[in-house]
């Protein structure tokens, strides 16, 4: 499962957002802390303050700032409403023309379970909780799942 930039930029701009709600803070200013082109950012925002989840204050002393408090911003909900798709393979897509091994495969429910349980793990968070520090490890690194299922490439 990857999620799209799309849905990437909005919650790293709701995260920042949050990360500073003592202030307001400008388009500008969460693309270059990301690293995030302007333009594209525009559009994220847009949306994010028509759901609701930010608020977009204009004229010469405007900026941004959360619209909701962080604990009431579920990440479920954010990632549903900015992926334009669940779409694990192309027999979830009615206009795919269809697969041959359709009637005759449990990938679709596989998949689709798998689907299921991701959003079901994204529902149990919130904003809050994903700005609270990472908890350290033995060796003093942050604790961090990776999944890699593509072969390193070799330098």
């Amino acid at each position: 499962m990857r999620l799209t930039s799309y849905t990437d930029y909005s919650l790293r701009t709701l995260m920042f957002l949050a990360d500073h709600r003592d202030r307001l803070v400008t388009i500008a200013e969460i693309a270059e802390a990301h690293g995030i082109a302007k333009n594209h950012l525009t559009k994220v925002v847009h949306q994010l303050g028509q759901l609701g989840y930010i608020e977009t204050l204009r004229g010469r002393s405007g900026g941004l700032r959360l619209g909701r408090e962080p604990a009431d911003i579920n990440i479920g909900q954010v990632v549903r409403q900015t992926e334009s798709d669940f779409f694990m393979a192309a027999c979830f897509d009615a206009d795919s023309g269809g697969c041959i091994y359709s009637g005759q495969c449990n990938l679709q429910g596989t998949l689709g379970a798998a689907t299921r349980a991701f959003l079901a793990v994204l529902d149990e968070a919130t904003l809050e909780g994903m700005l609270k520090p990472a908890k350290k490890g033995a060796r003093g690194a942050a604790n961090t799942v990776q999944l890699h299922f593509k072969p390193p490439k070799k330098a």
